[in-house]
């Protein structure tokens, strides 16, 4: 059977947006990337929180081509610029809360305290990873919102929508798992197909906030 024109071109923009969108991902997590290749991250965790918000805006780029799918470079580089000035506190913010739980939970590890303590954390941790990214999306299409609002938004509908939140959550773990197993396959391939799934279930759960997309 022969393939039809749009199906080759489908598949070849399909390609291109996976190829470049790790490659852009890269270069605006360049920092983050170089620090957790080159260092022993169970000692050099709290550089790494340091340059991690830095990280936002380049995930905003990518869900900002997510959602438009044409001309990526320009996309996500507007997506950047508009986007920094809010997401960067805002991920600060988030990884302050999470180094603050984090401390918290390893303190009362072992204590017994910790048999109520440690899951209330850990629930906190992953709202915190949750809200953050639902708040990251809306960003990337509304870059001049305000901070509050999209936290606003993004907590009530990533509870709302939980198993979405919880799918992006196991994508996200997964994505996480494979860089520190195999960095390469991560970067190079399994980065922008596993963060689309992550924005794709956040984009659908800000919906009744953003209006729809075509995802």
């Amino acid at each position: 059977m022969r393939l039809r024109h749009s199906t080759i071109a489908t598949a070849f923009d399909f390609v291109y947006l996976v190829l470049a969108g790790n490659l852009l991902l890269v270069a605006g997590g360049l920092p983050l990337v170089a620090l957790a290749l080159t260092t022993d991250t169970t000692r050099s965790w709290p550089l790494l929180a340091l340059v991690a918000p830095l990280c936002a805006p380049a995930l905003c780029g990518l869900f900002a081509v997510f959602a438009s799918r044409s001309d990526v470079l320009s996309t996500f580089v507007r997506a950047w610029r508009a986007s920094a000035r809010r997401a960067i506190p805002l991920a600060a913010a988030a990884v302050g809360a999470l180094v603050v739980l984090g401390v918290d939970a390893r303190l009362a590890w072992g204590r017994p305290v910790g048999a109520l303590a440690i899951p209330v954390l850990a629930t906190l941790m992953v709202l915190v990873v949750a809200v953050s990214l639902h708040a990251l999306a809306a960003l990337a299409e509304r870059p001049t919102a305000r901070v509050r609002d999209v936290v606003r938004a993004g907590a009530y509908l990533a509870v709302r929508h939980w198993p979405l939140t919880l799918l992006s959550l196991a994508v996200l773990a997964l994505l996480l798992t494979l860089f520190a197993a195999r960095p390469a396959v991560a970067l190079g391939l399994a980065g922008a197909p596993l963060l689309y799934v992550v924005w794709a279930n956040s984009r659908f759960a800000l919906r009744a906030a953003l209006g729809p997309v075509n995802i």
